[in-house]
């Protein structure tokens, strides 16, 4: 679930006060726009990730049933001591890049931290406090919605802002499970069933288009969370893996550095906000 810092766009509430893009965002996002049409997702490119996404959670659900250890970063000591100093540790979670499907690409990224003088049940409080999102996350997070709660399984809408080089607006709706492994131990398991891009977020003009089409900045969301208590705190682990357009020939300049840094920012933005909450 954190991107850049500086957003004039909307109170510390993540009110819309003004439009969200400056003028130099929009002269960025018609040049960007003339440059990079419009486009969506490909079915192939769906099944690609459907495939990852299999693979990938029957290895961490071996992981929740005692094969290997729990946590990411106790798999490494020299991991397991950065973290346990106090450092956000965010890698990706195999490779040196992003893994190309047709017409897409997945990136897969974990991260972890540490936060002292915390209980778990406290941990998983914060999290699941969505309606809290929009201060919590900002300025990620513009609005957020809790729209139903039963037991451990939720269904939140989230209103996104990606911002790096040009200013993108996603309507997103997530569903949610947690599971209780112990009293030390939960998981989480976080997947988006819909994206749809907003054109003109927040001015008279607000347009939301249909879902997979845009400019493909992100197209799928999967989010899994690990909270253990031990050493007088909680290690927080965020596992995401995400979906983008590939990188069309010609406009690397202008689109990679959007698909290919703003994953990891936004991974370790939502850990280091969610550790200055929980010690506020």
């Amino acid at each position: 679930m954190g991107l850049a810092r500086e957003v004039a766009a909307y109170s510390c509430r993540g009110r819309l006060d003004k439009p969200i893009s400056t003028d130099h965002d929009r002269n960025r996002s018609m040049l960007m726009a003339r440059a990079a049409n419009v486009t969506q997702l490909k079915p192939e490119t769906l099944h690609a990730l459907s495939a990852y996404i299999r693979e990938a959670e029957a290895e961490m659900d071996r992981t929740l049933h005692g094969s290997g250890p729990f946590l990411w970063s106790d798999v490494s000591s020299e991991r397991a001591r950065d973290v346990l100093q106090g450092h956000i540790v965010a890698q990706l979670w195999s490779g040196q890049g992003p893994v190309k499907v047709p017409n897409g690409l997945i990136h897969d990224w974990i991260g972890a931290v540490f936060v002292p003088r915390t209980k778990v049940k406290d941990a998983v409080a914060l999290v699941q406090d969505y309606n809290n999102h929009k201060i919590i996350y900002q300025p990620e997070v513009i609005e957020s919605t809790l729209i139903s709660h039963r037991g451990n399984n939720f269904k939140i809408h989230l209103r996104l802002l990606k911002k790096k080089a040009v200013t993108v607006v996603l309507d997103t709706d997530h569903d949610v499970r947690y599971l209780s492994l112990d009293p030390t131990r939960w998981s989480c398991r976080s997947h988006t069933t819909r994206i749809a891009e907003v054109e003109n977020a927040g001015t008279p003009d607000e347009r939301v288009l249909p879902p997979d089409t845009g400019h493909g900045f992100l197209w799928r969301l999967f989010s899994y969370w690990r909270f253990q208590e031990k050493k007088g705190g909680v290690y927080i682990e965020c596992r995401a893996i995400s979906l983008t357009r590939d990188v069309p020939f010609g406009l690397g300049w202008i689109i990679e550095p959007i698909v290919q840094n703003l994953p990891k920012e936004s991974l370790i933005h939502t850990l280091e906000a969610t550790r200055q909450a929980l010690l506020r």
